[in-house]
């Protein structure tokens, strides 16, 4: 499988039970801390492995790092909260590749396992399915907030929590129940993921966005000014074949913001979603909810928030 259905990593068969699933990302700097810099770019991009119902087992970093503007143990720390993540998830450091950038950027090449009759794409989805969400959104409003120290400590650390845990847990209780489809929420913000699965799958989805987690403050950070760089393009991606004129403008832009190392969405049977949903809590996934359902395509739009 490749790239035509803007999946999160590719699969490639190398016997009759085994194939690699492959992929990349890396980001700047989130935080000032280096450990948890590391630590959410490793949780981030060993996310798309467990998105795709795979295990990852090796890693290689992938560094732009300004030698001649910050010391050395910056990078070592940064590279050592990444080895935590990686260990967590039962994968090896391998290597990797670094080269001088005007701004520290990290991230992993991540190579997973994952039989090649049983792998997860997001499309799929069926008509009937009910839509899981296992992380709140809204991280990007609170990272550009909290670069002009907008955002409460408080709220700021809840954050960093849920984004440098591994979708591991998730993937894991979602691998004994039968998935449909299934991405996790980065860039392109929970309405874009959500427009790629229900396009892939040629299907309608409604979100009841009342029902999505949000984290503390972000939707308070959006009615005082600020924004993502990203936002507006994530929006005009959709815009064309998704009804969001019910929303206001904060939910809007909720619905648009880029996140970091966010939750696995997951298009389930509506007899087995309450039941998945308990296990996660169960499991301290205590934002899991069920946020939405998969409809046939009305022939217009692929994605509304009714």
């Amino acid at each position: 499988m490749g790239f035509e259905n803007s999946d999160d990593a590719g699969v490639y068969r190398i016997s009759d039970e085994q194939a690699l699933v492959t992929t990349a990302d890396f980001i700047t700097p989130p935080v000032d801390d280096p450990y948890i810099y590391g630590q959410i770019a490793a949780a981030n991009s060993l996310s798309d492995i467990y998105a795709m119902g795979g295990r990852p087992v090796t890693c290689l970093n992938l560094v732009c790092f300004p030698t001649g503007k910050l010391d050395e143990s910056i990078l070592h720390r940064v590279i050592q909260g990444a080895i935590s993540k990686i260990t967590e998830a039962g994968a090896v450091l391998a290597g990797g590749h670094s080269t001088e950038d005007s701004e520290p950027k990290f991230g992993l090449s991540v190579t997973g396992l994952v039989h090649p009759e049983k792998y997860w794409a997001n499309k799929g989805a069926r008509p009937g399915d009910l839509l899981l969400l296992t992380k709140p959104i809204g991280s990007g409003l609170l990272f550009n907030a909290n670069l002009k120290g907008a955002v409460s400590a408080t709220a700021m650390e809840a954050c960093i929590n849920h984004l440098v845990q591994l979708n591991k847990t998730a993937a894991e209780i979602f691998s004994q129940y039968e998935i449909s489809a299934a991405t996790d929420i980065t860039g392109f913000g929970l309405a874009g993921h959500s427009y790629e699965m229900a396009r892939a799958s040629k299907v309608t989805i409604n979100i009841d966005h009342t029902k999505v987690p949000v984290f503390d403050e972000a939707e308070a950070m959006f009615r005082r000014g600020f924004t993502t760089g990203s936002s507006a393009s994530n929006l005009d991606m959709i815009k064309e074949t998704c009804d969001l004129s019910k929303l206001e403008a904060s939910r809007r832009e909720l619905m648009v913001d880029p996140q970091t190392s966010g939750g696995l969405l997951v298009s389930v049977p509506e007899d087995e979603a309450n039941n998945i949903i308990q296990k996660l809590l169960d499991a301290g996934l205590e934002e899991a909810a069920i946020i939405g359902e998969v409809l046939a395509h009305d022939g217009q739009y692929f994605l509304n928030f009714p």
